[in-house]
């Protein structure tokens, strides 16, 4: 695998072309399950009245060289549960139901990578121990914190520690310049922590617009649907004015459904990720007025 070179001259791995596909992948096995699971599952025959005896008619009749008329889609009955009631929401369901599964599955993924990148114990607690460590002169036992803490703050303060102690023993160096050094050694360790951070927070970000606007196209379709029924000559069909309703009403749930949790989570996360950069800003500071104050 190829390697960077980083100004300290110590190597990092490249980045995996597969951390580049991942969301792409994840977002396309995301909507084959919805799809599967909204004709397989909330489709299947059992959800509906009659439709077990439709599904049967349905195959006798293609069994018998489809014979004589059509028999009825073993879905056209009336719900008997939730799932039914889903299926009637009609083709754009599947794409909500798709939003909802990406929008879990980068919650989760993000989950697990920042609460990783916080590393253990308190954070707020870690800063103020090293930089109580910082003031006393500790600095390998600061470093050696920042190994036991193993999270993106410590990665960073690691690092300045490093340029800290390779501009006391630099000679050639003024003052200004050294802590112009490990201030810029700090600012190149936060860019690289901060991209592994917010990586695929757009992704919840942008299901949080497109749940509303997809729960709004299918409103649309199913009141459009129920003002159809309400408008055919002689009295409303309750069946089909019913089904319009229920399909508005399914689409409207699924897709504030998915806003909501999208806009929670992806204000959680930045939330963690602002503390994080916090931290690493103060910790930074203090590395820098320690190196001011004792050389």
């Amino acid at each position: 695998m190829a390697k960077a070179q980083k100004s300290s001259g110590e190597q990092v791995k490249a980045a995996s072309p597969l951390k580049a596909l991942f969301p792409v992948l994840a977002v396309a096995a995301c909507f084959l399950l919805a799809f599967a699971v909204f004709y397989l599952f909330f489709g299947s025959p059992a959800n509906f009245e009659e439709g077990e005896a439709r599904a049967q008619a349905y195959q006798a009749w293609v069994d018998g060289g489809q014979v004589g008329e059509e028999p009825e889609s073993p879905t056209m009955g009336h719900p008997k549960n939730f799932f039914g009631v889903v299926y009637k929401g009609g083709f754009v369901i599947p794409f909500g139901i798709g939003l909802m599964l990406t929008m879990l599955a980068f919650t989760i993924e993000r989950a697990i990578t920042i609460f990783r990148a916080s590393g253990k114990g308190n954070i707020d607690v870690f800063v103020k121990k090293v930089r109580r460590m910082l003031a006393n002169g500790e600095i390998d036992n600061a470093a050696k914190a920042c190994d036991a803490q193993q999270g993106s703050v410590g990665n960073v303060i690691k690092a300045g520690l490093r340029k800290y102690r390779e501009m006391v023993d630099h000679t050639g160096m003024e003052k200004e310049a050294k802590k112009a050094a490990i201030q810029a050694e700090l600012e190149e360790a936060t860019m690289l922590e901060l991209p592994m951070l917010e990586r695929n927070l757009p992704i919840l970000a942008t299901t949080a617009s497109l749940g509303t606007l997809v729960g709004l196209i299918g409103t649309v379709i199913g009141m459009i649907k129920a003002f159809l029924a309400l408008g055919a000559g002689g009295a409303p069909n309750a069946a089909e004015l019913s089904v319009g309703i229920s399909e508005a009403l399914v689409n409207t749930a699924i897709g504030i459904t998915t806003t909501a949790f999208s806009i929670l989570f992806y204000n959680f996360f930045t939330t963690k990720i602002d503390g994080m950069t916090y931290a690493m800003d103060e910790a930074g500071y203090s590395i820098v007025q320690t190196f001011d104050v004792r050389n």
